[in-house]
Parts: structure tokens; sequence; C-alpha cells
């Protein structure tokens, strides 16, 4: 579980990051879920965005996304939702 300090400090890092996957009508499926965990083992940090078009609540999709792959939700705002996990390998963040 992420403290309030260091969410601020993601988040701070998450700024200048462009969403990498992008949830549409579809929704999630196992496959986005594969994908996800291994771009999180390398990044820690990634954003996701949720499209219009996509009729389930936002919240519910970082929940599904978090759960499937042992993830942290660090905000969500708007449709963009900012994850970390980290890396088993090598950690990039320090976190205070």
């Amino acid at each position: 579980m992420l403290t309030g300090k260091q969410k601020r400090y993601l988040r701070k890092h998450a700024h200048h990051l462009s969403p990498l996957f992008q949830v549409g009508k579809s929704g999630i499926n196992h496959n986005m879920i594969d994908q996800i965990d291994e771009t999180l083992e390398k990044r820690e940090l990634i954003k996701v965005s949720v499209l219009q078009n996509n009729f389930e609540d936002k919240d519910d999709i970082a929940e599904q996304i978090a759960q499937g792959t042992d993830a942290e939700i660090v905000q969500t705002i708007g449709n963009i939702i900012v994850l970390y996990r980290e890396s088993a390998e090598q950690s990039q963040y320090d976190l205070p």
C-alpha cells in the first residue's frame, strides 16, 4: 500500500508520461492484462487511457487492472489511470 507521500512522488514522475494502453469499448481482456503486466515489470510506472466509447466505470477498470497485475493505483484523473508496481529485478524509483 502506497502512502500519500509516495503517491505524490509517483504522480510527479508520471506527469510527463504518455498513456501506453487504451481501453476501448471491448473493455479489459486477459491479453491486455498480460501486456500491462510485462510493461509494468519493465517501466514500473505507466498510464492507461480509458476511451470515451467505453461505458464501464473508470474506477472499476482501474481495479480490474490493478488486481490482475498486482499493481497499485497511484491516481485516476479524467480518463487516465496511473499504475505503479515495483520491478522484481531493478527498481527505477526510490520511493520516500
